[in-house]
C-alpha cells in the first residue's frame, strides 16, 4: 500500500470508578494560539440532505474515485479530511501524521487491497475548524473520508454515511477548579450565575449547553468558540467560563496542568464516535465489512493495541471498559 502524508467531542458511568485514577490518566496537550472562530451562518445547508446536495461558495467539497470506479480501475486514490486531535490524528515527534483514527483509515486501505485486489493510496489532508470539516465532507463525493470524531446521530445520517462505531465517548461539563462541584443540574442556574457558557460552533457539545440553558438556565449568558484549544484555553483561564468537552480532552488538558473541575451530574455518555463520508457513498458497505471482519473491529487485538499505543494503556482501558458497561 502507497500512503502518502500532505498537512493542510447525562449519564455518569465514570462515576463509578475512583476520580483520582482518572485524573492520573491524563496525557499532555500542548496549548496553541486560538484560530479564527467560522462564522456557522456562512454553512450553509441543503433544505432536503437527500437531493443533490450544492455546496455553498465557501466550501471546498473534494473528490475522489467511487468503490465501482476503483474496481474497474484496479487501483485507486482515496482521500482523508481530519481535523487534528491528540492521539486521533496529529504528527508525532518525528512528523509523521498518525494517532488512532488515522491508522483505522490505514489499515481500512490494507483491507480494501487484500480483499479486493485494489492498489490503494491514502491521501490526508487536515482541516483546522469543525463545522467546515463537517460540511466539506457532506459535500464531497466518491471515496472520501473524514475522521474528526463526529459522534453518531440520526438527524446526522441525514446528511452523511457513517461507519459502524470506532469508539464510545463521554462528554464532560467542565469548568475552573475554583468552582465547587455542581450536586444536580436544577442548581445550575444559581451554582453557575456568574459564568458564562461556550458553545463549540457546530457540534454536539454547542447543543448540550442549549439544552442546559432551556431546560435549568433560562437567563444564561453564552459565547462561541471554534476549537478544543480555545475552549479549554477559556475555561481554565478562571475568567468565568463553562462548557461540555470530550473525556479524553479533559484528561489530557488536566494532566498538562490545566486546572478544570469536572461536574459529573452533567456527564453525557450516550455517544459514539464513526468515520464519516459523503451520503450515498458506494464505499460505505466497504467500510462497513471492514468493520465487521474478525468478530468486530473494536473487539480485535490489533485495535486494543492501537489505543494503548496512542491513548495510553490506563485510558484505553478505561474507555474500553465503558464501552464494556455501556453494553450490558
Amino acid at each position: 500500500m502507497r500512503t502518502s502524508r500532505q498537512g493542510r467531542s447525562p449519564s455518569s458511568v465514570f462515576r463509578f470508578l475512583p476520580f483520582a485514577l482518572i485524573l492520573g490518566l491524563l496525557t499532555a496537550t500542548a496549548a496553541c494560539e486560538p484560530a479564527p472562530e467560522p462564522d456557522p451562518d456562512a454553512l450553509g445547508a441543503a433544505e432536503d440532505p437527500m437531493e443533490e446536495a450544492v455546496a455553498p461558495a465557501d466550501i471546498d467539497p473534494l473528490s475522489a474515485p467511487s468503490f465501482a470506479e476503483a474496481v474497474e480501475a484496479g487501483e485507486t486514490a482515496i482521500r482523508v479530511l481530519y481535523v487534528a486531535s491528540s492521539g486521533f490524528a496529529g504528527r508525532d515527534d518525528e512528523g509523521r501524521l498518525t494517532g488512532v483514527t488515522v491508522e483505522i483509515l490505514r489499515e481500512f486501505a490494507r483491507f480494501v487491497e487484500e480483499e479486493h485486489g485494489i492498489e490503494v493510496s491514502v491521501d490526508f489532508e487536515e482541516e483546522e475548524h469543525w463545522p467546515t470539516f463537517y460540511q466539506r465532507v457532506r459535500y464531497s463525493e466518491g471515496g472520501v473520508f473524514g475522521i474528526g470524531n463526529v459522534t453518531i446521530t440520526e438527524a446526522r445520517r441525514d446528511e452523511l454515511a457513517f461507519s459502524p462505531p470506532y469508539l464510545d465517548n463521554v462528554a464532560i461539563l467542565m469548568t475552573h477548579e475554583d468552582v465547587p462541584e455542581l450536586e444536580s443540574l436544577e442548581e445550575v442556574d444559581e451554582a453557575f450565575a456568574d459564568l458564562t457558557g461556550l458553545l463549540y460552533t457546530g457540534t454536539l457539545h454547542e447543543e448540550r449547553i442549549e439544552d442546559l440553558r432551556d431546560q435549568y438556565f433560562p437567563d444564561m449568558q453564552t459565547t462561541t468558540v471554534g476549537t478544543n484549544d480555545r475552549l479549554v484555553e477559556r475555561v481554565a483561564s478562571g475568567e468565568g467560563y463553562f462548557g461540555y468537552i470530550d473525556v479524553y480532552n479533559y484528561w489530557r488538558a488536566r494532566e498538562e496542568g490545566a486546572p478544570l473541575r469536572r461536574h459529573p451530574v452533567g456527564d453525557d455518555a450516550s455517544e459514539q464516535f464513526g468515520v464519516i463520508m459523503p451520503l450515498g457513498s458506494d464505499w460505505v458497505p466497504v467500510m462497513e465489512a471492514f468493520f465487521q471482519r474478525d468478530r468486530g473491529l473494536m473487539q480485535t487485538e490489533w485495535y486494543r493495541e492501537l489505543l494503548v499505543e496512542h491513548l495510553g494503556e490506563e485510558l484505553a482501558g478505561l474507555l474500553q471498559q465503558a464501552d464494556a458497561v455501556e453494553g450490558g
